[in-house]
């Protein structure tokens, strides 16, 4: 029965001889050159036939007992699944000839309506049906790998929402598993809810069904899973259709964006919120004036802004540390947040700015309550790494609708009020006034020439003397800063050196003063005049900047000046800002012979207890107590007992604004060093000093 052809091979099972040749002869009658044949008697013998890769078919002879044709059948399909095997009955048993077809076999054929078409055509129906049907379980498999490769979650249901398939990623997703979820409703399996709202968020089989397209979820969708487990999800439902074009079900494609949702949160909230504090920044604030800009003009109500800006932070973060000044801005927010209203918005503008909404208030006393709660709020002493902390602040505070109808003008108004704020001594708060506004532009204007005019040479120096109340003798002699503005003519100090101090110029200036005062002593020792001590004002700012004590050792080398003539004036409120860091300066400052006095003494609030830790050699007593000691007793009492307190401690005492003989006969009868003021001689060019130190007009004035 072989043949010598290399054509495709179809391998005969049959023990029976005979019907194995009416196979043959059929093969025979309708197309003997399409096939080879191979006759074996049995599945053992066929089982060493089945590695030949020319084998296409093989035609299994039912002619044994049935538990044998069976385990025939068996073997075979499990040595070659892909060979199609067509079984050849009799029609006795036909019923086993079907009951193989559900085993694996291909076709049946029964003997006794065997010829040579029908044979044939079998074959061949059963070769291509196996050719297909090896196909689609090559694309079913292909697909069911992928679909449980992917990450998105993909679920089927049939046309009445009956779960049919899940794949891995839905199953792990959903809780079930596909054997258990199939035939349940899409509801018992695919959960889902409205993030916002929690109602049960529409379902999407049901419109992609309906409406016969692809669908999407409800926005903001939450999966929940079989173990109450939440998950926010976002998916798609398309129809599935048969050949007629007809729905006959449903996929949904889901996947978990949890993380993204979360990430996207956290970005919003970043964009919106300040990075130390977490608190809301300007843009979040502006939105929320606006909203309550809106409700204020709606319900006919007033909205109130606050402006904050911290005193002596910059300080506290320059000498302690950003990390401090962090922790400090935190410890702040903490109470402002505590302390005001929920419905209050507290936010951070940067630095240590802050800004306050309060959108439900009556009345500006509403507004002033809540500032003044802020200051005392502040003024508590702050633990910040097992140090204490002291800072308070300054509020300027505008209203809507009186000083502005939209965010950035009630903004910059509270601005411009919480300068006022500063101006007026700090630690206070003042309600914006269109007076105000007109200051701030002059300030502005101010601020911007101030600018140049170190480079443009615009300032100047003025001198006046301290002279000894009992011999009338010039013992030193004050520098005092001018500016000549080229269109305002001359500014008082008092126009400019606080804007200088807030926007840092101070520094710049503060060394161009220190250099050209210590050059004049210089010039005036060639004119052949004594050497005079000579004093000079120095800002908290200055203090603050690292290198500052070289900087008056370089200043002192460079103009060949002995250091105890030099003599550094500083305010109370400077002396007590940080008293440990400034004693270790003070102390470097000694060493080198310079002389520290305290200037305007009275007006702060430095103790007996902290004085004393200061290398201080002279105290002055401020003008505004000097002026009235002739009539009022509290002011002369309190002269008296700073000239007490001064001499018990060996300082040298200097009244500052004598300006009449009576004021410096009682300062002579408390025994007062040193005196200074219009009395003696008014501030001075340095030529017109030299001529007035020569002439020794002094004496003239004084007797």
């Amino acid at each position: 029965m072989s043949a010598t052809k290399r054509c495709p091979k179809v391998l005969i099972v049959e023990s029976d001889e005979e019907i194995a040749s009416r196979i043959a002869d059929a093969f025979a009658q309708e197309d003997a050159d399409s096939y080879e044949l191979e006759w074996v008697r049995s599945s053992k013998e066929a089982l060493g036939f089945l590695p030949d890769k020319r084998v296409v078919a093989v035609l299994l002879g039912f002619s044994l007992s049935d538990h044998a044709c069976m385990d025939s059948l068996s073997s075979l399909v499990a040595a070659a699944p892909e060979i199609p095997i067509v079984v050849l009955g009799t029609s006795d048993r036909e019923e086993l000839a079907k009951t193989a077809v559900s085993r694996g076999a291909q076709d049946y054929l029964l003997i006794g309506h065997l010829d040579s078409h029908s044979l044939t055509r079998a074959l061949s129906k059963s070769i291509e049906r196996k050719i297909v049907d090896d196909a689609l379980y090559l694309e079913r498999e292909r697909a069911l790998v992928t679909l449980n490769s992917i990450g998105d979650g993909v679920l089927c249901t049939d046309v009445f929402g009956k779960i049919t398939y899940l794949n891995a990623a839905a199953e792990a997703m959903t809780g079930w598993k596909r054997e258990e979820a199939a035939g349940h409703p899409l509801r018992d399996v695919f959960r889902i809810v409205d993030g916002t709202t929690r109602a049960p968020a529409r379902d999407p089989m049901e419109m992609a069904v309906r409406e016969d397209k692809t669908v999407g979820l409800t926005v903001d969708c939450v999966l929940i899973r079989r173990d109450g487990h939440e998950a926010a999800i976002e998916d798609s439902a398309a129809p599935i259709h048969d050949r007629s074009g007809r729905v006959i079900g449903a996929v949904i494609v889901f996947h978990d964006v949890s993380s993204a949702r979360a990430m996207s949160l956290k970005m919003a909230h970043s964009a919106q919120h300040d990075v130390v504090t977490n608190l809301p920044n300007r843009l979040l604030l502006n939105d929320r004036i606006s909203m309550s800009i809106s409700l204020a003009h709606r319900q006919n109500r007033i909205v109130a802004v606050l402006f904050l800006d911290l005193d002596r932070f910059k300080y506290i973060n320059d000498s302690l540390g950003h990390a401090i000044g962090d922790h400090l801005l935190q410890s702040v927010s903490r109470r402002l947040v505590d302390g005001l209203r929920g419905s209050d918005t507290v936010s951070r503008q940067g630095g240590d700015e802050f800004i306050i909404l309060l959108s439900d208030i009556s009345s500006e006393d509403d507004a002033a309550i809540s500032a003044r709660k802020i200051l005392s709020l502040l003024n508590a002493p702050h633990s910040v790494d097992q140090q204490e902390l002291h800072i308070n602040g300054s509020i300027g505070i505008s209203m809507y609708p009186k000083d502005g109808e939209d965010a950035e003008t009630l903004i910059k108004n509270a601005d411009t009020a919480m300068y006022h704020a500063k101006e007026s001594g700090r630690n206070n708060f003042q309600f914006f006034t269109r007076e105000m506004s007109l200051r701030a532009m002059e300030r502005q204007s101010l601020e911007g020439d101030l600018r140049g005019a170190l480079d443009r040479k615009e300032f100047f120096l003025h001198y006046q003397t301290k002279v000894n109340l009992e011999s009338g003798q010039i013992t030193g002699v004050e520098a005092l800063l001018r500016w000549r503005h080229p269109r305002r003519g001359l500014i008082a100090p008092a126009q400019f050196i606080a804007i200088a101090e807030d926007c840092g110029l101070i520094v710049p200036i503060g060394r161009w003063v220190l250099t050209e005062a210590c050059r004049q002593v210089r010039r005036w020792a060639r004119a052949q005049l004594p050497m005079l001590p000579i004093a000079i004002n120095v800002s908290a700012l200055e203090l603050q900047m690292d290198g500052f004590v070289d900087g008056i050792r370089s200043v002192l080398s460079e103009t060949g000046i002995d250091a105890r003539h030099l003599e550094l004036e500083l305010t109370e409120g400077v002396l007590m800002d940080d008293v440990e860091a400034r004693i270790s300066v003070f102390h470097e400052l000694k060493s080198l012979g310079v002389r520290l006095a305290v200037d305007d003494f009275g007006t702060g609030y430095s103790s007996l207890s902290y004085l004393k830790q200061f290398p201080i050699s002279v105290l002055k007593i401020d003008r505004s107590f000097v002026r009235q000691i002739t009539h009022n007793p509290d002011d002369s009492r309190i002269v008296s007992a700073i000239i007490n307190m001064g001499r018990s401690l060996d300082y040298q005492v200097v009244a500052e604004g004598v300006e009449t003989k009576e004021q410096r006969e009682y300062l002579q009868s408390q025994r007062c060093t040193e005196g200074q003021g219009y009395l003696f001689s008014q501030p001075l060019s340095a030529r017109r000093f030299a001529n007035f130190w020569r002439n020794d007009q002094l004496d003239a004035v004084v007797q």
